[in-house]
């Protein structure tokens, strides 16, 4: 205790030399109500019992445990933070017991309608509670006669005691005090982890080269014709006998016809529009081509890792600022954090969802509202802010799928998109026919079905443009829709590609659109002339046709429309530069195959989720 009036008297001192004597008067103000009464065992008891409990103050109760919960972060305090949360589970049945004695039936209402989605969370432990309001005579009730009991109250007020007496002593450095020790710390960590970052791209790029440097000594051994891929017009000699060695070959062989080559599978229309486009933009014949194996390495300015999750990644997004950021897994939990340590973690918080996750919205205006989509057909609306869900929808049973969520960046209203189910081996084979619903986020009701025909194919990806006038739209039968979203109705769609389109968003001007296809081919196309294809990559290595099994692939564009970042079936990602000469980059690996992807909305810096159960927040130069 004496560590904490040193360092009050400090703060005094500091507000009294600079003239501060408002903020003097209210730091004396807030010193005399301290919510931790200086950790005096019985002032905090008689806080607890004699003030919050028997004057019905539930949100003091609650955040004078979320202050004591916010002491015990480091590993070593984990039993601590145990016991402190059975004592919680205790005094609040207790707030609740006390106001029947009492014979408050409205505060016991009021309990449970304004901590119900908190309880909800230890269903287990309050599951039976939920009915005591409606129980004429609880303490008569075999299942609650224990807590009406005064040995039970004995108890418990001196199990409070021991722990605090243990907990808050003189030998104990509070939490509050250790703050400044720990950013330090974390500071320093931050500097020891960029550094061994570094020191780790370079031994992984020099392990790459030797590897390089092997595999075409091999080639020159071998006498395929291969040593001088990376010069231009090299690429007439015979197919090489590996499998590896002829995806390399087949992606540095298209420098004159590089369109022509990767629909060569398509219809005869579509290979002509093809033919015409590959006349726009392939005068890079006198360019050196390469391949993802040959992209550098991203330069790292920081890159931090999220451990939160234990399961597959199934879903990662910035916030509208980039402040926060959600994240979810298949297990149907979400997690709101934040990657810079200076942000407020006010909004930091986990949603049990009870199904798996599948789509994830922001709010574009303000992170106050954040979507999130299940796998069931439900869709909850999380205020950030309150910490708690503000609406529980669920589409029809005819389609009960959630597969994607967008926000109008302007109107008050959402679209999701929904499908129904059916037998199949890849997720697109799973999904059946689609629904497009526009909602309003202030009533929480349906405004209209957007219109798509009879036995649609599922959607599986949405976008807005900036004004939310328009909506692009992929499906699973390779189309793309655009729809009108002031008459509700389709504007325009386009044959995109051969197979299911997993991932649409418009581009940085919005005279473009990208879509991404399970075959693994990246299309940017025309807004001005439909059809035409503006620029194109070949991303199968990465995205192949068995990933889909797993997973819907999907794509991100940097702030400035310059970086596409695609998900992975490998443990990299490849970021394609879209415009300029650079070929590309690759991500720092994971330990597994990258499930999800997002950039910031104004910064250089991109996330990534994974099956490996993390989510890293990586800024680059």
């Amino acid at each position: 205790m004496e560590n904490i009036r040193y360092a009050e008297e400090l703060v005094r001192e500091f507000l009294v030399f600079r003239g501060f004597t408002s903020t003097l008067q209210a730091y004396e103000s807030e010193l005399s109500t301290e919510i931790g009464r200086n950790f005096q065992v019985d002032k905090i008891l008689d806080l607890v019992f004699s003030e919050y409990i028997a004057k019905y103050q539930l949100d003091r109760l609650v955040g004078l445990f979320t202050f004591f919960k916010q002491c015990f972060t480091s590993p070593v305090d984990a039993e601590l933070f145990s016991t402190l949360v059975k004592l919680e589970l205790s005094v609040l049945r207790y707030y609740v017991v006390n106001a029947l004695k009492s014979g408050r039936q409205d505060k016991v209402i009021e309990f449970f309608g304004e901590s119900g989605n908190y309880l909800m969370q230890k269903r287990e432990d309050w599951l039976a509670w939920f009915a005591i309001p409606y129980i004429k005579n609880p303490s008569f009730d075999p299942q609650f006669r224990v807590y009406f009991s005064k040995e039970w109250l004995d108890t418990l007020i001196l199990s409070f005691r021991n722990f605090l007496s243990g907990t808050f002593n003189d030998t104990r450095i509070p939490a509050l005090l250790r703050i400044s020790t720990e950013k330090n710390t974390i500071k320093s960590l931050k500097n020891d982890i960029k550094q061994l970052n570094n020191k780790l791209a370079e031994l992984q790029a020099s392990l790459e080269a030797k590897e390089d440097e092997i595999s075409q000594l091999r080639r020159n051994y071998n006498g395929a014709g291969y040593g001088s891929k990376n010069l231009v017009g090299t690429s007439t000699a015979s197919a090489p006998p590996k499998q590896e060695m002829s995806e390399n070959y087949e992606e540095s062989s298209v420098s004159s016809s590089r369109i022509q080559g990767f629909d060569s599978r398509s219809s005869s229309t579509r290979s002509g529009k093809l033919h015409e486009s590959s006349e726009i933009r392939h005068t890079e014949d006198e360019q050196v081509l390469m391949t993802e194996e040959d992209f550098p390495e991203v330069k790292v300015d920081f890159q931090e890792t999220f451990l939160g999750h234990n399961s597959s990644i199934s879903q990662c997004r910035f916030s509208a600022s980039g402040s926060n950021i959600a994240s979810s897994s298949i297990d149907g939990t979400v997690r709101i954090w934040t990657y810079d340590s200076s942000t407020p973690s006010s909004k930091n918080a986990t949603i049990y969802c009870g199904a798996e996750v599948s789509a994830l919205s922001w709010e574009c205006r303000s992170d106050r509202l954040l979507l999130i989509g299940t796998a069931n057909g439900g869709i909850k609306a999380w205020n950030a802010d309150a910490k708690r869900v503000v609406c529980d929808l669920n589409t029809s049973r005819d389609f009960p799928s959630i597969l994607d969520l967008k926000c109008s960046p302007v109107e008050p209203v959402f679209v999701s998109a929904a499908a129904s189910r059916r037998r199949g081996s890849t997720i697109f084979e799973r999904t059946g026919f689609a629904n497009l619903t526009v909602w309003h986020m202030k009533t929480w009701k349906p405004l209209t079905v957007l219109p798509l025909g009879e036995d649609p194919p599922a959607i599986t990806s949405l976008c807005f443009n900036h004004n939310g006038k328009i909506l692009a739209a992929s499906a699973t039968d390779g189309m793309i829709h655009m729809f009108d979203m002031s008459a509700g109705m389709q504007i325009t769609g386009w044959p995109a590609h051969d197979s299911p389109v997993s991932s649409v968003l418009f581009g940085p001007a919005e005279t473009s659109i990208f879509s991404l296809g399970s075959d693994g081919k990246i299309f940017e196309w025309s807004l001005h002339n439909q059809g035409q294809i503006l620029w194109s990559r070949d991303c199968s290595r990465f995205c192949n046709p068995e990933s889909f099994n797993k997973q819907m692939h999907e794509i991100a564009l940097d702030s400035n429309g310059k970086r596409l970042l695609v998900t992975s079936g490998l443990v990299r990602a490849p970021i394609y530069q879209v415009q300029g000469h650079e070929s590309g980059l690759r991500t720092l690996p994971h330990s597994s195959s990258i499930t999800s992807v997002d950039w910031h909305p104004t910064l250089p810096m991109y996330i990534t989720g994974s099956a490996d159960h993390s989510v890293r927040v990586t800024s680059i130069i």
